[in-house]
């Protein structure tokens, strides 16, 4: 197994060459299109990486390969051969590393400033890797969720084409036979994908990677129907960052987040893309792949109708309503059984291992991927000897329904999303998604100001690093219930303790990063933040106080207690008058509580009542929390399980169909 750290930092830093560049140099962050076409902003990302140094990440090394393809010297080789190390060492994430290699060798063979030495040890490489958990070897890379698995059938497929009668040294296959293998992953992973959305919905982390794969298929591929399907999931990936993203920030509710990505959205994943495909955002976090395998790529252009609609930040108001992902329980719907292991990897996309259909399939695939010695599933090697038992009692359906809302808490299923956005502000929330279950690394509900002046709750799931976290995800998750701009999160925290969180934290809290903003007061129980045109008022049904100490001092809000609600209505200028204005509508407003239920007759959308039973009323007439609509916005209304998806805005147009994966635009940037 391989040890337990690598550091790039060290390792990337290693063997500066003279005249590499000696230190990292800030980008600025846009709100506006910096640019006006993509070839600029393309220039202006090769030439920002080109002059600036590896980042001290596992995907710092693809800054060498814009320095290749801009035909500077000197590369840092330390950082290239680091990134061969990190891919042989069979690190997590070695996925990431190896796309990147992939597209090095693809894309620059005849590379004079690459060793011969550096070339030979990549191409070993791609021979010697393990490309799927039925392969030889014990590791503890993660393969199964849904964005790992488009990375690994991507790198998978395209390395048996580079070797195609080639015997692959981990496998004993040919790369014929990879490629063979790969294909119907590959096929049902984007057919998946254009007809349910993504389970890690909306991540402004793992789009990234998302994206990284599939503009890599695209461009190298030798199979047309592989290289078109990745090209309409890359559109839809485009389409949902246009929607759901506001002046280059990703600020939405998603599937899975960290806590650095949900704070500031200058340290998203996705950051580079944003400040390519539309000119908003800032490029350079370390964090980012897809900014470098874009503006790399020979074979994707998007669509212009999606570039319209992400820089169109004047419109008086968007809503956004979407449906992404499936109920594990109707998974055979969607094709997907409980009984094999090809269907028991789509269903750990999902994280399913815990669900009372999957359980049993999950045991299975512990003993047939030697997964019982995987880091990620240490958890359920210390209990072996009882899931055997259970398992051979058939009791281990109604014992993970019993604990499903503990042990299933990083499991995804059908969410239903709606995105508000105006020029001043965006507010994006998961509608009632799985109440009182625990989460992982869900982030329900976000308003958002700016890259930085931006709020959201959550339950803290403990003070360690492994998610669910003090900020990344929830302990326990919240019933959420939005219109418009304004969004009711209440929390009830049970006090039965748990088997994988000890629910020890009774109280929630606010991310409002008092700094950010430019003005921030406090009045009767609210509290009021102005950024720019655009404002926000918080109250916390149980009273609140600041954090006075440590990295979150006057940034996060603390209300005590296992039951609160939070209540978040926005305002802007135009439509609210002054801050002052706002201020004193909110105070005049009636605001009730009750057990687990409020009464607010809100200033913009009028009398709101909402709890943890029942459902949304706006003056008495009940909102649904369910969106029947894959897409419902001005732009397109899709049906769920589309056959074509049409997007349309004033004379753009594009549509995408499922047969075939076939693609037709008015124009692209």
């Amino acid at each position: 197994m391989a040890p337990e750290k690598f550091d790039f930092g060290a390792v990337n830093t290693a063997q500066i060459p003279d005249g590499y560049p000696a230190a990292f140099t800030h980008d600025t962050y846009s709100r506006v299109p910096f640019a006006d076409t993509y070839d600029a902003r393309r220039r202006v990302l090769l030439t920002f990486y080109s002059n600036n140094p590896a980042a001290p990440t596992n995907k710092g090394f693809l800054a060498e390969l814009v320095r290749i393809a801009e035909r500077i010297s000197p590369l840092n080789i330390a950082a290239i051969n680091g990134a061969l190390d990190f891919i042989n060492q069979r690190f997590d994430c070695s996925d990431f590393v190896l796309l990147g290699i992939l597209r090095m060798v693809l894309q620059f063979p005849n590379a004079n400033a690459l060793p011969q030495e550096i070339v030979d040890k990549a191409k070993q490489t791609i021979l010697d890797f393990k490309y799927w958990p039925d392969e030889p070897g014990q590791d503890s890379m993660c393969t199964w969720t849904e964005n790992h698995q488009i990375l690994f059938s991507t790198c998978e497929y395209l390395a048996g084409m580079m070797f195609p009668d080639t015997t692959f040294t981990n496998s004993g296959m040919t790369g014929n036979q990879k490629m063979q293998k790969a294909r119907p992953r590959l096929l049902r992973w984007l057919e998946l994908r254009f007809r349910t959305g993504f389970n890690e919905w909306l991540s402004n982390v793992y789009y990234d990677e998302d994206i990284a794969a599939l503009v890599t298929l695209a461009d190298f591929c030798d199979d047309q129907h592989l290289v078109s399907g990745a090209r309409c999931i890359l559109d839809l990936l485009f389409y949902d960052m246009s929607l759901n993203s506001y002046k280059g920030t990703f600020g939405s509710t998603h599937g899975r987040s960290y806590e650095r990505q949900k704070k500031s959205g200058l340290l998203e994943s996705t950051a580079d893309a944003q400040k390519l495909m539309f000119g908003m955002g800032v490029f350079g976090y370390e964090d980012c792949m897809s900014g470098v395998h874009l503006a790399l790529s020979r074979n994707y252009r998007l669509p212009k109708v999606i570039y319209d609609i992400a820089t169109d930040t004047s419109m008086p108001e968007l809503v956004n309503r979407q449906r992404s992902g499936i109920k594990i329980s109707d998974a055979e719907r969607w094709g997907v059984g409980f009984n094999e292991l090809d269907d028991g990897m789509v269903l750990l996309s999902f994280e399913a291992y815990n669900h009372p259909k999957t359980a049993g399939l999950f045991l299975k695939m512990l003993d047939a991927y030697n997964w019982w010695g995987n880091e990620f599933f240490r958890p359920f090697k210390r209990i072996r000897r009882l899931l055997r038992f259970l398992n051979k009692l058939r009791l281990l359906p109604p014992v993970t329904w019993l604990l499903r809302k503990d042990i299933a808490r990083n499991m995804r299923e059908e969410v239903h999303t709606l995105t508000y956005r105006t020029p001043d502000y965006m507010v994006s929330a998961a509608l009632d998604y799985k109440k009182g279950h625990g989460g992982d690394q869900q982030h329900i509900w976000q308003a958002t100001l700016s890259e930085e002046a931006v709020c959201f709750t959550t339950h803290p799931g403990s003070l360690t690093h492994r998610s669910p976290d003090y900020w990344t995800g929830s302990g326990f998750l919240p019933k959420v219930g939005m219109h418009k701009n304004v969004v009711i999160a209440i929390y009830y925290i049970s006090s039965v303790p748990g088997v994988y969180v000890k629910n020890k934290y009774n109280f929630t809290h606010a991310w409002f990063p008092r700094k950010k903003f430019d003005e921030v007061i406090e009045r009767k129980g609210w509290i009021f933040g102005k950024k720019g045109d655009g404002y926000i008022a918080l109250f916390s049904q149980e009273g609140y106080r600041w954090q006075q100490e440590g990295e979150n001092k006057d940034a996060e809000i603390i209300a005590v207690g296992k039951a609160n609600i939070w209540l978040c209505e926005m305002g802007r200028a135009a439509t609210h008058g002054s801050f002052a204005k706002f201020q004193e509508a909110i105070l005049g407003a009636e605001l009730a509580f009750g057990e687990l239920r409020v009464v607010y007759d809100s200033p913009s959308v009028g009398k709101i009542q909402f709890g943890w039973r029942g459902g949304l009323r706006i003056n008495g007439k009940k909102i649904s929390l369910r969106n029947m609509f894959r897409y419902d916005n001005p732009y397109s209304h899709v049906e769920l399980d589309p056959k074509h998806i049409e997007i349309e805005k004033d004379d753009e147009w594009l549509r995408l169909e499922l047969e075939d994966f076939k693609r037709t635009f008015s124009s692209t940037i």
